[in-house]
């Protein structure tokens, strides 16, 4: 078992309010998406509450930005969930509630086993992500850095 988890950080942008005819069954299904993370194994916590939640956005977040966090135990039980339960046809049919972003939304980083990330943190691995692409500070699932202890085993 690795001293690490995987922290994953991805944004969207509504196409319109979250009380919009239009983004109804998006958010009918937010319950229920949550409910089976929590469910999945590997899961370890995502981010509530303020900031994270789509009905309390941070004061300083505009309320069609909406965030998401989590932690897991692997790249592989993050996967699972999001391409291997019903939570891929919402995946699949982003482009239905979301805007288009030119740049990821999405990444992934390495954080000792008892630790949470933050927002800001987040933020900051996103956007290195989109300065510098992939490395073992902020990757996504095409670009899988192993955790730095298995890098140290594999030595």
């Amino acid at each position: 078992m690795s001293g690490y988890h995987l922290a994953q950080f991805n944004v969207a942008t509504l196409k319109a309010p979250l009380e919009a005819p239009e983004i109804a069954e998006f958010r009918e299904a937010l319950d229920e998406i949550n409910a089976l993370a929590e469910a999945q194994p590997g899961f370890l916590w995502r981010g509530d509450g303020e900031g994270f939640s789509s009905d309390a956005p941070a004061p300083d977040q505009d309320p069609l930005y909406l965030v998401n966090m989590s932690v897991w135990e692997s790249a592989e039980h993050l996967a699972a969930f999001a391409y291997r339960t019903v939570h891929r046809d919402y995946v699949r049919r982003r482009g239905a509630w979301f805007e288009a972003h030119v740049q990821a939304t999405f990444c992934l980083w390495w954080i000792p086993a008892g630790t949470l990330p933050t927002r800001d943190e987040g933020v900051a691995r996103l956007a290195h992500l989109h300065a510098h692409g992939p490395s073992d500070h902020a990757f996504d699932f095409k670009t899988r850095i192993p955790a730095p202890d298995q890098l140290e085993a594999a030595k």
